[in-house]
């Protein structure tokens, strides 16, 4: 039996208060997991400030690219442990995972320690009252402690994708993983403990929200910046507490991305495309695409196709050759999709595949299992379509003209993505420009250069990460102004 204890100033810090974790294909038990109290997050806090001006917070930044770089290698010597205990949190089918969650966690400490050997900051020369002369130049400083919230449903790629900008800028940080998925960011303090990275550097505490662990972190006066990713009404009360202190935060939120598909586009590849974005990660991407548009003319063959792709998934063991559908993250997120392949019924839609429960063999009766699923005829008001509902299905509308399209995929609060399939490359520029989101694909999904801007408008966010955008929030930047 495993116990996830807090990773707090290099040493494992055990608490009085556990919880389980389960492994959402069967529910079985993984193991017990240490619910840090403001004890514990106070003592990682403190850690973390008095790291800052140790060994750390002396380093060049050569140095710290090479440690950096040490901890990615360290990712991959033991890639097979990150592999094996991203699946057991998560569920998720070994061909992703292995493929996208843990080389993407580890490429994010390269990414940004390479970027920081680089980074340029503005001068300017000028002339004084005097009619002497002076000179003005930037000197960027790391911001501090950052506390680091993170999701679950990506745990280690989008816990590193904050964890790596902040240690390359020279920040520490105080990591709060889901209370879903405490694995790998458990493990990756042997990592940085194996590759000598300084006590206190990196934190780990483990708990709930409200009145635990995450509560206690984004309230603590010690904390310098919080970063987090997850759903708006989280983001809400973090702002709350970030208030306190006048402290930066920087937030991917919720989103209720729109897919539009235009009669032009490549139909396979649109078909594929929004395959992908509906049902990857068995919905639980919060890029996914839960609203789809076609275009009139090839909209009934278009649903056709979806649900023969849909229906054509493999579920199953996440280790079977050929499994590309998990289970959901949760028995309690479970319930939360199902409420919603209720609601659609009740709301009226036509309920094109799935809207239920698969049948699993009995060794996996008990895990947090749902039908991918696709639904039309429903009006744009409906609950599904108005409301991020985080699981493996999408709504498909008709749509005529390209106005109709813009005027539908922005009436959302949220505006976090969008994907859009068309082969008109004047239609594509302008739907870029159109479209209320921080990210717009154009025939394709979820192709991330990292060094461009990432992040959410509206109710979808705060702020841009991914290259120099990290800069702004994970750094102070200072005016220098010498009179010569």
């Amino acid at each position: 039996m495993k116990h996830f204890q807090n990773f707090i100033n290099g040493e494992w810090v055990s608490s009085a208060r556990t919880f389980e974790n389960r492994n959402p294909v069967d529910n079985s038990l993984i193991g017990h997991v240490h619910e840090a109290g403001r004890a514990e997050v106070g003592a990682a806090v403190q850690a973390a400030r008095a790291a800052l001006h140790g060994p750390w917070g002396k380093m060049t930044v050569a140095q710290r690219v090479e440690l950096l770089h040490a901890v990615a290698d360290g990712i991959n010597r033991r890639f097979d442990d990150f592999l094996a205990a991203e699946i057991a949190d998560t569920g998720k089918p070994y061909s992703l995972a292995s493929h996208l969650d843990i080389p993407r966690g580890a490429a994010n400490f390269k990414v940004f320690a390479d970027m920081i050997k680089n980074v340029p900051t503005e001068s300017f020369a000028m002339t004084t009252p005097d009619g002497g002369n002076a000179l003005n130049y930037g000197v960027r400083t790391p911001r501090g402690v950052i506390a680091v919230v993170c999701p679950w449903n990506l745990p280690l790629l989008l816990m590193t994708w904050k964890v790596g900008p902040a240690l390359a800028f020279g920040n520490t940080v105080v990591v709060k993983p889901s209370e879903e998925t405490p694995a790998t960011a458990t493990l990756l303090g042997e990592v940085m403990n194996e590759v000598g990275v300084p006590a206190g550097v990196y934190n780990v505490v483990h708990g709930f929200g409200p009145d635990s662990a995450g509560a206690f972190l984004t309230e603590h006066p010690g904390v310098n910046g919080i970063t987090f990713t997850g759903e708006t009404r989280t983001g809400e009360a973090i702002m709350k507490a970030a208030a306190h202190g006048v402290r930066p935060v920087s937030f991917e939120l919720g989103g209720k991305n729109p897919g539009i598909v235009f009669a032009d586009a490549d139909f396979d590849k649109a078909v594929a495309g929004i395959t992908r974005s509906a049902f990857d990660n068995s919905g639980q991407v919060c890029l996914g695409t839960e609203r789809v548009y076609v275009q009139r003319p090839i909209f009934e063959r278009f649903v056709a196709a979806l649900k023969a792709r849909a229906e054509a998934l493999k579920i199953g063991d996440p280790y079977a050759e050929g499994t590309n559908f998990g289970p959901l993250v949760s028995q309690v997120h479970r319930e939360k999709v199902l409420s919603y392949y209720e609601k659609a019924r009740e709301e009226g839609a036509t309920v094109v595949t799935g809207g239920g429960v698969p049948d699993m063999p009995a060794s996996m009766k008990e895990g947090a299992w749902v039908q991918p699923t696709i639904w039309t005829g429903l009006p744009e008001t409906a609950s599904v379509i108005r409301e991020e509902i985080f699981g493996p299905c999408c709504h498909i509308a008709p749509f005529d003209t390209e106005e109709e399209a813009i005027a539908m995929a922005n009436a959302t609060p949220y505006g976090l993505a969008a994907t859009v399939w068309t082969q008109d490359v004047s239609r594509a520029h302008r739907m870029g420009a159109a479209l209320e989101v921080g990210v717009c694909w154009i025939n394709a999904w979820f192709l991330r250069d990292l060094r461009t801007a990432f992040g959410g408008a509206k109710q979808s966010g705060i702020g841009r990460e991914g290259g120099v955008h990290s800069l702004e929030f994970y750094t102070e930047l200072r005016n220098v102004c010498l009179k010569l």
